[in-house]
């Protein structure tokens, strides 16, 4: 089969033939991929930047977000049946831990990640445990199925508080700040203000309902909002940019008694006025770590099968397989939304 690699300790990825898997384990299931799409992640490993280095271990296939077909199943698979078509959770745990057992799976202590740990699903066949599997509805597009993995991180971000007539702040509009601001908007929120410095980013937002879209390099993302909520503040901040400043902005907009939900990752110490921006003003902070198995996996599913959630405004490239190349250059450009690869139909 075809499988895009990371071969070396070095920037760059190959494509090449590798062997289908094979000797499924009793609970394993072997998927045939028909979409894949590319992560942040991803883009690490192509780079091959110090969190690369740290956590992968060459050859490995990469990839983690797919939806295809059941082609196989082991002995002992209840879950799912050949023929169904199924996305899959990327944080496999091990149902052993105080976490697991207490039904907080997606904080597993002994977690492994899909096409980090173990080989991944940028390929043409993927195995994987039955414990990850979600049959996707069939209202679902597959061009959107298998952004179904980094939807469920901006519901999950988002969803930590009831935002019903809520107004919220949203630093960072890549795909998962974009998405945020539509599950934003399908949960009641009444106003959504999106933070973002970017050109292409910005349209993002605009095409996905933000209400106001701020540029902090330009206007004074602090005075800008306290002008538009009266002196009051925000009532919800989501930071999805992992950056410092944004932060630090979000935190001071943030009205007192209000929640801030850290998707974010910041790979590197963060230096705050607790006492000013968190103590003081009494607020609530969530770290937000992949998605909540499977409570987010089933808002995720309804919000896409009702059509409250339109993808066609994030996924902005569908490509074939052996283009990857230009997916993975579009990435690194920011020149896109989200881009799927088309392995197969």
């Amino acid at each position: 089969m075809k499988a895009i690699l990371k071969t070396h300790m070095a920037a760059g990825l190959t494509m090449q033939d590798v062997p289908k898997p094979t000797n499924l384990k009793p609970t394993e299931v072997l998927v045939r991929v028909k979409r894949a799409s590319i992560c942040g992640s991803d883009v690490h490993i192509y780079k091959w930047d110090d969190w690369a280095k740290s956590h992968i271990k060459p050859p490995m296939i990469i990839g983690h977000e797919f939806a295809g077909i059941v082609e196989q199943i082991g002995e002992a698979v209840e879950t799912v049946q050949v023929g169904d078509f199924v996305a899959a959770e990327t944080h496999i745990p091990c149902q052993q831990c105080y976490q697991c057992k207490t039904n907080r799976m997606h904080i597993c202590r002994d977690m492994k990640i899909l096409g980090v740990d173990i080989d991944g699903a940028f390929a043409e066949y993927v195995k994987v445990p039955q414990t990850i599997l979600w049959k996707v509805s069939s209202k679902i597009s597959p061009d959107f199925a298998s952004v179904m993995e980094p939807f469920g991180n901006a519901v999950h971000t988002a969803l930590v508080e009831n935002l019903t007539g809520k107004t919220v702040l949203i630093t960072g509009i890549g795909p998962i700040g974009a998405m945020a601001i539509q599950v934003a908007k399908a949960a009641g929120a009444s106003l959504v203000i999106a933070s973002e410095i970017k050109p292409y980013r910005k349209n993002l937002a605009k095409n996905n309902g933000a209400d106001v879209i701020i540029d902090p390099t330009q206007e004074d993302l602090y005075k800008k909002i306290m002008d538009i909520t009266n002196g009051d503040g925000v009532d919800i901040f989501l930071e999805m940019s992992g950056n410092m400043n944004a932060l630090e902005q979000g935190l001071k907009s943030l009205t007192r008694g209000g929640t801030a939900s850290i998707l974010g990752v910041f790979g590197e110490k963060v230096q705050l006025a607790i006492d000013e921006l968190i103590t003081f003003k009494g607020i609530k902070i969530y770290g937000i770590t992949g998605r909540k198995i499977f409570e987010t996996w089933r808002i995720a599913d309804q919000l896409l099968s009702s059509g409250k959630v339109d993808l066609s405004k994030v996924v902005t490239h569908i490509i074939h397989f052996e283009d990857w190349q230009k997916g993975f250059d579009l990435m690194m450009k920011g020149e896109c939304g989200k881009v799927v690869m088309e392995l197969s139909d």
